[in-house]
Protein backbone atom coordinates (compact mmCIF):
# COMPACT_ATOMS: atom_id res chain seq x y z
CA UNK A 1 0.00 0.00 0.00
CA UNK A 2 1.19 3.52 -1.00
CA UNK A 3 2.13 5.42 2.29
CA UNK A 4 -0.65 8.39 1.16
CA UNK A 5 -2.94 5.36 1.05
CA UNK A 6 -1.97 3.66 4.28
CA UNK A 7 -2.61 7.74 6.00
CA UNK A 8 -5.54 7.62 4.10
CA UNK A 9 -6.91 4.30 5.72
CA UNK A 10 -5.60 5.93 9.02
CA UNK A 11 -7.97 8.88 9.11
CA UNK A 12 -10.96 6.97 8.06
CA UNK A 13 -10.68 4.97 11.20
CA UNK A 14 -10.58 8.61 13.19
CA UNK A 15 -13.76 9.40 14.93
CA UNK A 16 -15.09 12.51 13.70
CA UNK A 17 -14.43 14.97 16.58
CA UNK A 18 -11.93 17.02 16.24
CA UNK A 19 -8.81 15.76 17.78
CA UNK A 20 -7.66 17.18 21.28
CA UNK A 21 -4.51 18.55 20.28
CA UNK A 22 -2.56 18.22 23.74
CA UNK A 23 -3.29 14.28 23.49
CA UNK A 24 -1.24 14.36 19.97
CA UNK A 25 1.80 16.94 20.87
CA UNK A 26 3.89 13.64 22.24
CA UNK A 27 3.66 11.82 18.87
CA UNK A 28 7.04 11.85 16.60
CA UNK A 29 7.06 14.37 13.62
CA UNK A 30 7.58 12.68 10.13
CA UNK A 31 11.33 12.68 9.23
CA UNK A 32 12.79 12.39 5.89
CA UNK A 33 16.86 12.49 5.01
CA UNK A 34 15.97 14.40 1.80
CA UNK A 35 12.85 15.69 0.56
CA UNK A 36 9.41 16.21 1.97
CA UNK A 37 5.47 17.30 1.41
CA UNK A 38 2.95 18.60 4.03
CA UNK A 39 -0.29 19.12 3.17
CA UNK A 40 -4.21 19.22 4.23
CA UNK A 41 -4.88 15.59 2.64
CA UNK A 42 -2.76 12.88 2.55
CA UNK A 43 -3.44 12.18 -1.43
CA UNK A 44 -2.37 16.06 -1.62
CA UNK A 45 1.22 15.36 0.41
CA UNK A 46 1.47 11.59 -1.59
CA UNK A 47 0.77 13.21 -5.11
CA UNK A 48 3.32 15.65 -4.82
CA UNK A 49 6.17 13.53 -3.02
CA UNK A 50 5.38 11.25 -6.37
CA UNK A 51 6.29 14.70 -8.24
CA UNK A 52 9.43 14.81 -6.21
CA UNK A 53 10.29 11.19 -6.87
CA UNK A 54 9.70 11.54 -10.61
CA UNK A 55 12.78 14.15 -10.57
CA UNK A 56 10.56 16.80 -10.19
CA UNK A 57 11.23 20.15 -8.29
CA UNK A 58 8.96 22.04 -5.26
CA UNK A 59 7.21 24.14 -7.82
CA UNK A 60 6.01 20.43 -9.77
CA UNK A 61 4.86 19.30 -6.11
CA UNK A 62 2.78 22.28 -5.53
CA UNK A 63 1.07 22.40 -8.46
CA UNK A 64 0.31 18.30 -8.20
CA UNK A 65 -0.62 18.92 -4.52
CA UNK A 66 -3.17 22.03 -5.05
CA UNK A 67 -4.93 19.55 -7.74
CA UNK A 68 -5.77 16.84 -5.22
CA UNK A 69 -7.31 19.69 -2.82
CA UNK A 70 -9.05 20.99 -5.34
CA UNK A 71 -10.83 17.22 -5.35
CA UNK A 72 -10.51 16.30 -1.87
CA UNK A 73 -10.67 19.36 -0.33
CA UNK A 74 -13.23 21.51 -2.05
CA UNK A 75 -14.71 23.24 1.49
CA UNK A 76 -11.40 24.98 1.76
CA UNK A 77 -9.27 25.32 -1.71
CA UNK A 78 -9.52 24.99 -5.31
CA UNK A 79 -8.33 25.50 -8.87
CA UNK A 80 -11.10 28.50 -8.67
CA UNK A 81 -9.79 30.16 -5.56
CA UNK A 82 -6.92 32.57 -4.53
CA UNK A 83 -3.43 31.57 -3.56
CA UNK A 84 0.14 32.93 -2.03
CA UNK A 85 3.29 31.40 -2.19
CA UNK A 86 7.27 31.48 -1.12
CA UNK A 87 10.10 30.21 -3.30
CA UNK A 88 13.29 29.17 -1.90
CA UNK A 89 15.56 28.98 -4.75
CA UNK A 90 18.29 27.10 -3.31
CA UNK A 91 21.01 27.39 -5.77
CA UNK A 92 20.42 30.97 -5.94
CA UNK A 93 19.86 31.28 -2.41
CA UNK A 94 17.10 33.38 -3.40
CA UNK A 95 13.31 34.06 -1.71
CA UNK A 96 10.82 35.13 -4.66
CA UNK A 97 6.96 35.66 -3.88
CA UNK A 98 4.21 34.77 -5.76
CA UNK A 99 0.29 36.32 -5.64
CA UNK A 100 -2.88 34.76 -7.29
CA UNK A 101 -5.53 36.37 -5.12
CA UNK A 102 -8.96 36.32 -6.55
CA UNK A 103 -9.73 40.04 -7.79
CA UNK A 104 -12.61 42.21 -8.23
CA UNK A 105 -14.07 42.17 -11.53
CA UNK A 106 -14.11 45.18 -13.78
CA UNK A 107 -17.41 45.94 -12.98
CA UNK A 108 -17.29 45.76 -9.08
CA UNK A 109 -18.28 48.38 -7.35
CA UNK A 110 -18.44 49.45 -3.44
CA UNK A 111 -21.85 48.52 -2.69
CA UNK A 112 -21.82 44.88 -2.67
CA UNK A 113 -24.70 43.96 -0.77
CA UNK A 114 -27.20 45.75 -3.06
CA UNK A 115 -29.14 44.77 -5.68
CA UNK A 116 -28.93 45.83 -9.05
CA UNK A 117 -31.96 48.06 -8.23
CA UNK A 118 -30.13 49.56 -5.28
CA UNK A 119 -32.13 48.01 -2.37
CA UNK A 120 -30.03 45.78 -0.04
CA UNK A 121 -28.81 42.39 0.37
CA UNK A 122 -28.51 40.52 3.03
CA UNK A 123 -24.99 39.97 3.95
CA UNK A 124 -25.30 36.35 4.33
CA UNK A 125 -27.40 35.79 1.10
CA UNK A 126 -24.23 37.84 -0.77
CA UNK A 127 -21.65 35.81 0.73
CA UNK A 128 -22.79 32.64 -0.86
CA UNK A 129 -23.82 34.46 -4.01
CA UNK A 130 -22.42 35.20 -7.65
CA UNK A 131 -22.11 37.99 -6.40
CA UNK A 132 -19.11 37.41 -3.95
CA UNK A 133 -16.93 35.23 -6.22
CA UNK A 134 -13.69 36.54 -7.68
CA UNK A 135 -11.82 35.79 -10.28
CA UNK A 136 -9.69 33.24 -9.87
CA UNK A 137 -5.95 33.66 -9.30
CA UNK A 138 -5.04 30.15 -8.08
CA UNK A 139 -4.46 28.87 -11.38
CA UNK A 140 -2.55 31.75 -13.06
CA UNK A 141 -0.23 31.85 -10.25
CA UNK A 142 1.30 28.41 -10.12
CA UNK A 143 1.66 28.79 -13.69
CA UNK A 144 3.89 30.84 -13.31
CA UNK A 145 5.60 29.46 -10.31
CA UNK A 146 5.93 26.39 -12.94
CA UNK A 147 7.34 28.28 -15.49
CA UNK A 148 9.84 30.20 -12.98
CA UNK A 149 10.90 26.62 -11.34
CA UNK A 150 9.37 23.60 -12.55
CA UNK A 151 10.29 20.67 -14.28
CA UNK A 152 7.87 18.27 -15.19
CA UNK A 153 5.35 18.40 -17.79
CA UNK A 154 2.17 20.15 -17.04
CA UNK A 155 0.12 17.52 -17.90
CA UNK A 156 1.92 15.15 -15.42
CA UNK A 157 0.89 17.10 -12.31
CA UNK A 158 -2.41 16.43 -12.53
CA UNK A 159 -2.60 13.20 -13.60
CA UNK A 160 -2.75 12.05 -9.55
CA UNK A 161 -5.90 14.60 -9.32
CA UNK A 162 -7.78 13.11 -12.30
CA UNK A 163 -7.22 9.83 -11.01
CA UNK A 164 -8.49 10.96 -7.66
CA UNK A 165 -11.97 13.02 -9.44
CA UNK A 166 -12.18 9.56 -11.75
CA UNK A 167 -11.87 6.57 -9.27
CA UNK A 168 -12.84 8.19 -6.50
CA UNK A 169 -11.38 8.48 -2.87
CA UNK A 170 -12.75 8.21 0.51
CA UNK A 171 -14.61 10.62 1.88
CA UNK A 172 -12.57 12.25 4.47
CA UNK A 173 -13.72 13.18 8.30
CA UNK A 174 -13.08 16.93 7.57
CA UNK A 175 -14.87 17.19 4.70
CA UNK A 176 -17.93 15.11 6.34
CA UNK A 177 -17.48 17.81 8.79
CA UNK A 178 -17.71 20.45 6.80
CA UNK A 179 -20.64 19.23 4.95
CA UNK A 180 -22.44 18.90 8.22
CA UNK A 181 -22.13 22.37 9.37
CA UNK A 182 -24.14 24.01 6.18
CA UNK A 183 -26.05 20.89 5.08
CA UNK A 184 -29.29 22.46 4.37
CA UNK A 185 -27.77 24.66 2.46
CA UNK A 186 -25.42 22.95 0.36
CA UNK A 187 -27.92 20.57 -0.42
CA UNK A 188 -29.82 23.28 -2.04
CA UNK A 189 -27.18 22.92 -5.12
CA UNK A 190 -27.99 19.92 -7.37
CA UNK A 191 -24.32 19.67 -8.75
CA UNK A 192 -23.09 19.68 -4.58
CA UNK A 193 -25.75 17.05 -3.48
CA UNK A 194 -25.23 14.81 -6.30
CA UNK A 195 -21.67 14.41 -5.38
CA UNK A 196 -21.78 15.07 -1.30
CA UNK A 197 -25.11 14.10 -0.39
CA UNK A 198 -27.93 10.89 -0.20
CA UNK A 199 -31.36 9.90 -1.59
CA UNK A 200 -32.64 11.75 1.79
CA UNK A 201 -30.44 14.89 1.62
CA UNK A 202 -27.73 13.84 4.46
CA UNK A 203 -24.26 13.91 3.82
CA UNK A 204 -22.62 10.90 2.80
CA UNK A 205 -20.81 9.00 5.26
CA UNK A 206 -17.03 9.18 6.25
CA UNK A 207 -15.41 6.13 4.11
CA UNK A 208 -17.85 6.60 1.01
CA UNK A 209 -15.81 6.43 -2.50
CA UNK A 210 -16.66 10.06 -3.80
CA UNK A 211 -16.39 10.53 -7.47
CA UNK A 212 -16.22 14.08 -9.10
CA UNK A 213 -16.65 13.61 -13.71
CA UNK A 214 -17.12 16.97 -14.27
CA UNK A 215 -14.04 18.20 -12.49
CA UNK A 216 -12.00 15.24 -13.41
CA UNK A 217 -13.13 16.41 -17.09
CA UNK A 218 -12.38 20.03 -16.43
CA UNK A 219 -8.53 18.78 -14.97
CA UNK A 220 -7.83 16.62 -18.47
CA UNK A 221 -8.68 20.07 -20.35
CA UNK A 222 -6.17 21.87 -18.62
CA UNK A 223 -3.48 19.01 -18.29
CA UNK A 224 -3.73 19.26 -21.98
CA UNK A 225 -4.26 22.84 -22.74
CA UNK A 226 -2.58 24.76 -19.53
CA UNK A 227 -4.57 27.26 -17.58
CA UNK A 228 -5.92 28.89 -20.81
CA UNK A 229 -8.66 26.35 -20.97
CA UNK A 230 -10.10 28.42 -17.92
CA UNK A 231 -8.94 31.54 -18.59
CA UNK A 232 -9.87 32.08 -22.50
CA UNK A 233 -10.91 28.35 -23.28
CA UNK A 234 -14.36 26.01 -22.75
CA UNK A 235 -13.87 26.31 -19.01
CA UNK A 236 -14.56 30.06 -18.90
CA UNK A 237 -17.73 29.85 -19.47
CA UNK A 238 -18.85 26.97 -17.00
CA UNK A 239 -17.07 29.53 -14.62
CA UNK A 240 -19.53 32.37 -15.87
CA UNK A 241 -22.82 30.36 -15.54
CA UNK A 242 -22.13 29.42 -12.44
CA UNK A 243 -21.62 33.51 -11.46
CA UNK A 244 -24.51 34.56 -13.21
CA UNK A 245 -26.90 32.33 -11.17
CA UNK A 246 -29.31 33.50 -8.94
CA UNK A 247 -29.55 34.65 -6.34
CA UNK A 248 -27.24 37.82 -6.57
CA UNK A 249 -25.96 37.58 -10.39
CA UNK A 250 -21.96 38.17 -9.86
CA UNK A 251 -20.08 41.02 -12.26
CA UNK A 252 -17.42 39.09 -13.90
CA UNK A 253 -17.02 38.62 -17.36
CA UNK A 254 -15.13 37.50 -19.80
CA UNK A 255 -12.80 39.63 -20.31
CA UNK A 256 -11.67 39.94 -16.61
CA UNK A 257 -10.72 36.22 -16.83
CA UNK A 258 -8.73 36.77 -19.79
CA UNK A 259 -7.07 39.57 -18.17
CA UNK A 260 -6.25 38.32 -14.98
CA UNK A 261 -2.36 38.30 -14.02
CA UNK A 262 -0.73 36.46 -11.29
CA UNK A 263 2.28 38.85 -10.15
CA UNK A 264 6.04 38.38 -8.75
CA UNK A 265 5.89 40.71 -5.12
CA UNK A 266 9.02 41.09 -3.07
CA UNK A 267 8.39 38.98 0.24
CA UNK A 268 7.84 40.83 3.42
CA UNK A 269 11.27 39.85 6.34
CA UNK A 270 11.83 41.23 9.64
CA UNK A 271 14.03 39.91 12.48
CA UNK A 272 12.71 37.80 15.25
CA UNK A 273 14.35 35.17 17.67
CA UNK A 274 17.87 35.35 15.98
CA UNK A 275 16.10 34.63 12.43
CA UNK A 276 15.04 36.14 9.66
CA UNK A 277 11.03 35.62 8.86
CA UNK A 278 9.59 36.39 5.55
CA UNK A 279 6.34 36.29 4.44
CA UNK A 280 3.71 37.22 1.56
CA UNK A 281 3.58 40.92 1.19
CA UNK A 282 0.48 42.76 0.94
CA UNK A 283 -2.52 42.30 -0.35
CA UNK A 284 -1.32 39.69 2.45
CA UNK A 285 -2.46 41.25 5.72
CA UNK A 286 -1.28 37.73 7.46
CA UNK A 287 2.76 37.74 6.43
CA UNK A 288 2.77 41.30 8.43
CA UNK A 289 0.60 40.69 11.20
CA UNK A 290 2.55 37.09 11.52
CA UNK A 291 5.84 39.44 11.62
CA UNK A 292 4.66 42.42 13.72
CA UNK A 293 3.28 39.46 16.51
CA UNK A 294 6.91 37.56 16.73
CA UNK A 295 8.65 41.05 16.65
CA UNK A 296 6.70 41.67 19.62
CA UNK A 297 6.38 38.84 21.62
CA UNK A 298 10.29 38.79 21.10
CA UNK A 299 10.93 42.35 22.32
CA UNK A 300 8.60 41.31 25.41
CA UNK A 301 10.83 38.10 26.30
CA UNK A 302 7.92 35.56 26.11
CA UNK A 303 11.20 32.98 25.46
CA UNK A 304 11.39 33.15 29.32
CA UNK A 305 8.14 32.08 30.00
CA UNK A 306 6.36 28.97 30.33
CA UNK A 307 5.18 27.98 27.23
CA UNK A 308 1.19 26.77 28.68
CA UNK A 309 1.50 29.68 31.19
CA UNK A 310 -1.19 32.44 31.43
CA UNK A 311 1.81 34.90 31.76
CA UNK A 312 2.60 33.87 28.17
CA UNK A 313 -1.22 33.43 26.96
CA UNK A 314 -1.28 37.42 27.99
CA UNK A 315 1.47 38.06 26.17
CA UNK A 316 0.11 36.54 22.80
CA UNK A 317 -2.87 37.40 23.27
CA UNK A 318 -1.60 41.70 23.43
CA UNK A 319 0.63 40.76 20.43
CA UNK A 320 -2.21 39.69 18.70
CA UNK A 321 -4.71 42.54 19.64
CA UNK A 322 -2.07 44.63 18.48
CA UNK A 323 -1.30 43.60 15.17
CA UNK A 324 -4.67 43.01 15.11
CA UNK A 325 -5.69 46.85 15.07
CA UNK A 326 -3.13 47.49 12.05
CA UNK A 327 -3.69 45.12 9.40
CA UNK A 328 -7.58 46.39 9.87
CA UNK A 329 -6.57 50.24 9.31
CA UNK A 330 -2.72 49.89 7.28
CA UNK A 331 -3.51 46.85 4.26
CA UNK A 332 -4.72 46.90 0.93
CA UNK A 333 -4.17 46.08 -2.32
CA UNK A 334 -0.29 48.49 -2.89
CA UNK A 335 -1.06 48.64 -6.21
CA UNK A 336 -3.89 51.07 -5.25
CA UNK A 337 -3.36 52.49 -1.65
CA UNK A 338 0.13 53.30 -0.05
CA UNK A 339 1.01 50.54 2.50
CA UNK A 340 3.44 51.33 4.46
CA UNK A 341 4.78 47.50 4.17
CA UNK A 342 8.19 48.14 5.64
CA UNK A 343 7.26 51.17 8.49
CA UNK A 344 4.87 48.32 9.81
CA UNK A 345 7.79 46.18 10.22
CA UNK A 346 10.52 48.08 11.31
CA UNK A 347 12.03 48.06 14.78
CA UNK A 348 11.68 51.19 16.29
CA UNK A 349 7.93 51.46 15.34
CA UNK A 350 7.46 47.66 17.15
CA UNK A 351 9.44 48.43 19.94
CA UNK A 352 6.98 51.82 20.60
CA UNK A 353 3.96 48.89 19.87
CA UNK A 354 5.97 46.50 22.37
CA UNK A 355 6.25 49.59 24.79
CA UNK A 356 2.12 49.85 25.64
CA UNK A 357 2.18 45.99 26.60
CA UNK A 358 2.31 45.76 30.49
CA UNK A 359 2.93 42.32 32.11
CA UNK A 360 -0.03 41.00 33.80
CA UNK A 361 -2.40 43.86 32.91
CA UNK A 362 -4.44 43.59 29.50
CA UNK A 363 -4.74 46.83 27.55
CA UNK A 364 -8.19 48.32 28.24
CA UNK A 365 -8.62 49.61 24.31
CA UNK A 366 -6.20 49.04 21.30
CA UNK A 367 -5.49 51.13 18.66
CA UNK A 368 -3.73 51.43 15.71
CA UNK A 369 -0.50 52.76 15.30
CA UNK A 370 0.75 55.21 13.18
CA UNK A 371 3.84 53.82 11.28
CA UNK A 372 3.80 56.68 8.46
CA UNK A 373 2.84 59.07 11.04
CA UNK A 374 0.05 60.08 8.80
CA UNK A 375 -1.66 64.06 9.38
CA UNK A 376 -5.20 64.30 8.79
CA UNK A 377 -8.11 62.15 8.23
CA UNK A 378 -6.83 58.00 8.87
CA UNK A 379 -7.87 55.53 6.37
CA UNK A 380 -11.51 54.04 8.12
CA UNK A 381 -10.46 50.60 10.09
CA UNK A 382 -12.17 47.62 8.41
CA UNK A 383 -13.04 44.17 8.92
CA UNK A 384 -13.55 41.58 6.08
CA UNK A 385 -17.13 40.69 5.40
CA UNK A 386 -16.69 36.72 5.99
CA UNK A 387 -13.37 35.04 7.16
CA UNK A 388 -11.92 32.57 5.22
CA UNK A 389 -11.63 28.48 5.68
CA UNK A 390 -7.83 27.81 3.61
CA UNK A 391 -5.30 25.41 3.12
CA UNK A 392 -1.37 25.22 2.82
CA UNK A 393 1.16 22.84 1.63
CA UNK A 394 4.35 22.97 2.60
CA UNK A 395 7.68 21.47 0.36
CA UNK A 396 11.24 21.04 0.31
CA UNK A 397 12.53 19.23 -2.53
CA UNK A 398 15.92 17.19 -3.07
CA UNK A 399 17.95 20.60 -4.06
CA UNK A 400 16.96 22.32 -1.04
CA UNK A 401 14.49 24.27 -2.95
CA UNK A 402 11.42 24.90 -0.58
CA UNK A 403 7.84 26.26 -1.44
CA UNK A 404 5.10 27.67 1.68
CA UNK A 405 2.02 28.03 -0.28
CA UNK A 406 -1.14 28.84 1.00
CA UNK A 407 -4.49 28.80 -0.95
CA UNK A 408 -8.21 29.24 -0.47
CA UNK A 409 -11.92 29.43 -1.28
CA UNK A 410 -12.58 31.89 1.09
CA UNK A 411 -15.41 30.11 3.36
CA UNK A 412 -15.93 26.57 3.09
CA UNK A 413 -17.35 25.83 -0.48
CA UNK A 414 -16.52 29.28 -1.35
CA UNK A 415 -19.97 30.92 -2.87
CA UNK A 416 -21.61 27.45 -2.26
CA UNK A 417 -21.66 26.53 -6.21
CA UNK A 418 -19.57 24.24 -8.41
CA UNK A 419 -18.50 25.01 -12.19
CA UNK A 420 -17.33 22.68 -14.24
CA UNK A 421 -17.08 20.66 -10.64
CA UNK A 422 -15.04 22.75 -8.82
CA UNK A 423 -16.01 25.18 -5.78
CA UNK A 424 -16.25 28.32 -7.08
CA UNK A 425 -14.46 31.08 -4.62
CA UNK A 426 -16.38 33.94 -2.80
CA UNK A 427 -13.44 36.02 -3.16
CA UNK A 428 -14.88 39.55 -2.67
CA UNK A 429 -16.20 38.45 1.15
CA UNK A 430 -12.38 39.75 1.71
CA UNK A 431 -12.98 43.17 1.11
CA UNK A 432 -14.14 45.65 3.54
CA UNK A 433 -17.92 45.16 5.02
CA UNK A 434 -18.01 49.32 5.69
CA UNK A 435 -15.68 50.99 2.69
CA UNK A 436 -15.76 53.64 4.76
CA UNK A 437 -16.41 57.54 4.49
CA UNK A 438 -15.18 59.19 1.17
CA UNK A 439 -12.66 61.66 3.04
CA UNK A 440 -11.50 58.49 4.65
CA UNK A 441 -11.99 55.30 2.42
CA UNK A 442 -11.15 52.39 4.31
CA UNK A 443 -7.44 50.99 2.27
CA UNK A 444 -9.39 47.74 1.65
CA UNK A 445 -12.71 48.76 0.15
CA UNK A 446 -14.27 47.09 -2.99
CA UNK A 447 -12.99 48.93 -5.94
CA UNK A 448 -13.37 47.03 -9.35
CA UNK A 449 -10.18 44.90 -10.50
CA UNK A 450 -8.70 45.56 -6.99
CA UNK A 451 -7.26 42.94 -5.02
CA UNK A 452 -8.84 42.46 -1.27
CA UNK A 453 -6.61 41.90 1.55
CA UNK A 454 -6.34 38.05 2.96
CA UNK A 455 -4.80 36.81 6.56
CA UNK A 456 -2.97 33.81 4.17
CA UNK A 457 0.25 34.00 5.55
CA UNK A 458 3.02 31.46 4.00
CA UNK A 459 6.09 31.70 5.83
CA UNK A 460 9.74 30.54 5.85
CA UNK A 461 12.21 31.49 8.22
CA UNK A 462 15.79 31.51 7.68
CA UNK A 463 18.61 29.99 10.26
CA UNK A 464 21.84 31.49 10.45
CA UNK A 465 22.91 29.70 7.28
CA UNK A 466 21.07 31.90 5.82
CA UNK A 467 19.05 28.88 4.07
CA UNK A 468 15.25 27.85 5.14
CA UNK A 469 15.19 26.28 8.87
CA UNK A 470 10.98 26.41 9.11
CA UNK A 471 8.48 26.31 6.02
CA UNK A 472 5.20 26.95 7.33
CA UNK A 473 1.82 28.44 6.86
CA UNK A 474 -2.23 27.49 7.76
CA UNK A 475 -5.58 27.15 6.93
CA UNK A 476 -8.20 29.39 9.32
CA UNK A 477 -9.16 32.68 8.69
CA UNK A 478 -7.88 35.22 10.39
CA UNK A 479 -7.09 32.94 13.34
CA UNK A 480 -4.42 32.29 10.40
CA UNK A 481 -1.90 34.58 11.66
CA UNK A 482 -2.18 33.17 15.53
CA UNK A 483 -1.66 29.75 14.50
CA UNK A 484 1.65 30.24 12.38
CA UNK A 485 3.75 32.96 14.95
CA UNK A 486 2.42 30.75 17.89
CA UNK A 487 4.14 27.56 15.68
CA UNK A 488 7.25 29.55 14.90
CA UNK A 489 6.95 30.58 19.12
CA UNK A 490 7.07 27.44 19.65
CA UNK A 491 9.63 26.11 17.83
CA UNK A 492 12.53 29.26 17.76
CA UNK A 493 12.17 30.21 21.42
CA UNK A 494 10.54 27.57 23.01
CA UNK A 495 12.60 23.97 21.12
CA UNK A 496 9.33 22.38 20.38
CA UNK A 497 8.93 20.17 17.28
CA UNK A 498 7.11 19.70 13.98
CA UNK A 499 4.45 18.13 16.07
CA UNK A 500 4.09 20.11 18.90
CA UNK A 501 4.05 23.16 16.81
CA UNK A 502 1.23 21.87 14.74
CA UNK A 503 -0.66 19.94 17.60
CA UNK A 504 0.18 22.72 20.62
CA UNK A 505 -4.15 24.84 22.05
CA UNK A 506 -4.54 27.59 20.19
CA UNK A 507 -4.81 30.97 21.52
CA UNK A 508 -5.15 34.39 19.78
CA UNK A 509 -7.61 37.66 19.00
CA UNK A 510 -7.18 37.86 15.27
CA UNK A 511 -10.62 36.31 14.97
CA UNK A 512 -12.00 39.62 17.05
CA UNK A 513 -12.49 37.83 20.60
CA UNK A 514 -9.81 36.82 22.67
CA UNK A 515 -10.23 33.13 21.54
CA UNK A 516 -8.51 30.24 23.71
CA UNK A 517 -9.24 26.72 21.91
CA UNK A 518 -11.90 24.64 23.20
CA UNK A 519 -10.63 21.12 24.61
CA UNK A 520 -7.61 21.77 25.13
CA UNK A 521 -5.26 23.10 28.43
CA UNK A 522 -5.77 26.38 27.21
CA UNK A 523 -9.32 26.34 27.98
CA UNK A 524 -8.40 26.21 31.31
CA UNK A 525 -6.82 29.63 31.20
CA UNK A 526 -10.04 31.54 31.51
CA UNK A 527 -9.88 32.69 35.08
CA UNK A 528 -6.17 33.41 35.11
CA UNK A 529 -6.69 35.54 32.09
CA UNK A 530 -10.04 37.41 33.52
CA UNK A 531 -7.80 38.42 36.78
CA UNK A 532 -5.49 39.80 34.40
CA UNK A 533 -8.54 42.07 32.62
CA UNK A 534 -8.84 39.79 29.60
CA UNK A 535 -12.14 38.99 28.29
CA UNK A 536 -11.28 35.40 26.96
CA UNK A 537 -13.86 32.83 25.04
CA UNK A 538 -13.33 29.22 24.76
CA UNK A 539 -14.06 28.21 21.19
CA UNK A 540 -13.55 25.66 18.76
CA UNK A 541 -10.32 26.81 16.34
CA UNK A 542 -10.33 24.41 13.35
CA UNK A 543 -7.04 25.80 11.80
CA UNK A 544 -5.04 23.78 9.37
CA UNK A 545 -1.08 24.43 10.00
CA UNK A 546 1.49 22.44 8.12
CA UNK A 547 5.16 22.97 8.99
CA UNK A 548 8.55 21.70 7.90
CA UNK A 549 11.66 21.95 10.09
CA UNK A 550 15.01 21.85 9.01
CA UNK A 551 17.02 19.31 11.67
CA UNK A 552 20.48 17.70 11.70
CA UNK A 553 20.18 15.25 8.96
CA UNK A 554 17.33 16.04 7.29
CA UNK A 555 14.05 17.47 8.10
CA UNK A 556 10.89 16.94 9.89
CA UNK A 557 7.77 17.63 9.36
CA UNK A 558 3.75 17.73 10.27
CA UNK A 559 0.14 18.31 9.46
CA UNK A 560 -2.55 19.52 11.72
CA UNK A 561 -4.50 17.10 13.58
CA UNK A 562 -7.66 19.09 13.31
CA UNK A 563 -7.49 18.33 9.73
CA UNK A 564 -6.86 14.81 7.40
CA UNK A 565 -3.68 15.47 6.34
CA UNK A 566 -0.14 14.34 6.64
CA UNK A 567 3.50 14.78 5.98
CA UNK A 568 5.50 12.88 3.47
CA UNK A 569 8.73 12.29 3.09
CA UNK A 570 12.25 10.45 1.79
Amino acid sequence: MRPSHLVAALLLAAPLGAPVPGALAAEAPTRAARQMVAAAHPLAAGAGLDMLRAGGTAADAAVAAQAVLSVVEPHATGLLGGALLLHWSAGARRLDGYEGIASAPAAATSRLIEAPDGTRVGAATVARSGRSAGVPGSLRMLALVHADHGRLPWRDLLAPAIRAAERGFPLPPGLHRALLARSAELVRDPEIRAIFFGAEGQPLPPGTLIRNPAQAEALRLLAAEGPDALYTGPLSRAVLDSVSREPVPGWMAAGDLAAYQAKRREPVCSNAFGRQVCSASPPSSGGIAVQQQLGLMDRLGIARLAPDSPEAAHLILEASRLALADRRRWLGDPDRVPVPTGPLVSPSYLASRAGAVRPGQAMETVAAGNPMERHGALPAASDPLALAGTSHVSVVDGAGNAIAFTTTNNLNFGAERLAAGIALNNGLTNFAADPGPPEAPAFNRLEGGKRPVTTMAPTIVLGADGAPELVVGAGGGARIVDSVAVAVVEVLAWGADARRATARPRIGAQNGAEELEAGTPAAALVEPLRAMGHRPVVAEMNTGLQIIRRVPGGWEGAADPRRDGAALGD
